[in-house]
């Protein structure tokens, strides 16, 4: 993962950090508690936190009508250091009036980046992990502008969506992935499009992120960070041949989703992949994985993935050493072995997954 937080907010000196919290739907409600006993469990590593519970989600939709409430916004924005997210329980058909709350929080708050580290856990302490890689994802545009018509032609119904992608956006990602590569030991970043198909959209994605490098305002500093390019269809092959070519990787939104959802089956579970959306003026925690309807309310939802989302915030931040403290007592944890949730062939709950963590902190 990451070592070094990319940007601070000015946060180190207060004396308490606040913190929102979205659980959401489904799962959320189960993990996102996790994550909070885990960061409480930090003592003094951390300014003393204090959490402040807030709504979104498709059963907020149902109940109110409204997916992302006004005053879940202000209250970020206004009294939020950063945030924790659960998942969303989205429905496959449209529904008149509903629109994802997550997608709609990274563009309200200008959460341009989505990291997501994909990492396994060696056997041994010492050794390498045999996956150690990170996707960056754009998280403001691509197909996710939602820009969708449907209309009636004399051939049948034909359903077109518009795709948005922009060199202010495309500079924003490229500038954090090159940072994020800098930071790392193999200092490697792939590029990943489909620009001999998209050659307009995609080509500008390409473009603008290789010519980063070259930024007057850069003068020199990623000179060490080597480039490669994949199509994102044999990117996904090679994800799975040959996980080790890759270090950072940075994509367009829709595939940059893709990308780190088949990565997470290289480590085992999505119950395991943290990330985070982060923007020039704040940070939001998020668990990769979705909602998870089949075992909601059952105690088995695995809350590592939320755990190390809360990790990777505080790191964010700059609180470093609680950082470490959560994400190697989660490493503990998955290496014994004897607490282990259902999706890594476990037979552990929810909340026995929390006490073993919290028992390593």
């Amino acid at each position: 993962m990451f070592k070094t937080p990319l940007r601070s907010f000015s946060v180190a000196a207060k004396q308490s950090l606040k913190i929102g919290l979205i659980p959401a739907d489904g799962i959320g409600k189960e993990v996102i508690p996790a994550a909070k006993a885990a960061i409480i469990a930090l003592g003094s590593d951390i300014p003393k936190p204090e959490f402040i519970d807030l709504v979104a989600g498709w059963e907020t939709f149902t109940r109110t009508g409204v997916a992302l409430p006004d005053e879940t916004v202000e209250i970020l924005r206004n009294e939020c250091d950063c945030a924790l997210f659960g998942s969303v329980s989205s429905p496959s058909r449209k529904v008149v009036g509903y629109s994802s709350p997550i997608v709609a929080l990274r563009k309200k708050l200008d959460l341009y980046a989505n990291i997501r580290p994909v990492v396994s856990v060696a056997p041994e302490v010492d050794q390498k992990p045999a996956v150690d890689l990170i996707v960056v994802r754009e998280n403001t545009e691509c197909l996710y502008v939602k820009e969708e018509t449907l209309i009636d032609t004399p051939n049948g119904k034909e359903a077109r969506a518009s795709r948005l992608i922009t060199e202010r956006a495309s500079r924003r990602i490229g500038q954090m992935a090159f940072q994020l590569a800098n930071a790392r030991p193999r200092k490697h970043l792939t590029i990943i499009h489909k620009s001999n198909v998209l050659s307009v959209t995609d080509g500008l994605f390409r473009e603008t992120v290789r010519g980063i490098k070259s930024l007057p305002a850069n003068d020199g500093k990623f000179n060490g960070v080597t480039i490669a390019e994949q199509l994102v269809d044999s990117a996904v092959y090679r994800l799975f041949r040959e996980p080790e070519i890759f270090d950072v990787m940075v994509a367009p939104n829709l595939y940059g989703d893709i990308i780190s959802d088949a990565a997470a089956a290289l480590v085992g579970s999505l119950g395991l992949i943290p990330s985070i959306n982060a923007g020039d003026n704040f940070v939001m925690g998020e668990p990769v994985h979705g909602s998870a309807p089949d075992i909601e309310g059952k105690g088995i939802a695995n809350p590592l993935a939320s755990i190390r989302s809360a990790a990777l915030m505080l790191r964010h931040l700059g609180y470093t050493e609680g950082a470490d403290r959560l994400d190697l007592a989660v490493n503990q944890v998955i290496r014994e072995g004897r607490f282990l949730t259902p999706d890594l062939k476990g037979t552990s709950t929810t909340e026995e997954v929390l006490q073993a963590v919290l028992s390593k902190i």
